[in-house]
């Protein structure tokens, strides 16, 4: 299968890579500094950044599925998913290319934290996210609602606080919300289960938790 990468570079970029190459699958990543990408020898790479139209669409033209892990890299207001995700969509629709799956996160939408104790929704909510991340929520909401407006066989992956270490390969999925008590999973376990979600149409044109 090819597989065309987003965010390639990052920690749960490169774990995604690794994956797709493991499992045999052709991948195209979009790369600012190649010589910095360590797996630039394994794919195919596209020089450029996520908000240059013309190199996503190299990057997606061919591809069986597109995966993504783009995000903010820090507290600051940075709109990456608000001005990528729309180059991705429209590249995808220009050169037919369905299948999407995209790394979220678990305060994309208002009831994300309808299964957590009343004490730590309200603390999740008025501290965590009305304060230091803000901008990081603002972004996944305005993901989901491009994605979901998209037409595609998109499926967002929405997992709490994302952790570094090696995959424990038992973890909680929920369609509704974030499980209760669910507070972080490693990066590792993400894209793994990203990775299922490929040939899966189990969360097609939806979002899913997961979370230890």
């Amino acid at each position: 299968m090819k597989v065309a990468i987003f965010g390639a570079s990052g920690r749960t970029g490169l774990l995604l890579t690794e994956r797709c190459l493991a499992a045999g699958h052709q991948v195209t990543a979009l790369v600012r500094t190649p010589a910095k990408f360590r797996f630039r020898e394994q794919v195919r790479v596209v020089l450029g950044g996520a908000f240059d139209a013309t190199a996503v669409r190299q990057t997606v033209e061919g591809s069986d599925v597109v995966l993504s892990a783009l995000g903010a890299r820090s507290l600051r207001k940075e709109d990456v998913l608000e001005r990528a995700v729309p180059l991705i969509v429209a590249a995808m629709r220009q050169t037919g290319v369905q299948r999407i799956v995209a790394l979220g996160s678990a305060g994309a939408l208002e009831d994300s934290l309808k299964k957590q104790a009343a004490w730590r929704r309200w603390l999740v909510q008025n501290i965590v996210y009305n304060t230091f991340l803000k901008w990081a929520v603002a972004s996944q909401v305005a993901q989901w609602k491009m994605l979901a407006a998209s037409g595609l066989d998109w499926t967002m992956v929405m997992p709490p606080m994302l952790t570094e270490g090696p995959a424990r390969g038992r973890y909680r999925v929920d369609g509704e919300a974030l499980p209760r008590g669910g507070s972080r999973i490693a990066r590792a376990d993400v894209a793994d289960f990203m990775m299922q979600q490929i040939a899966s149409p189990t969360w097609v044109g939806k979002g899913v938790y997961v979370a230890y």
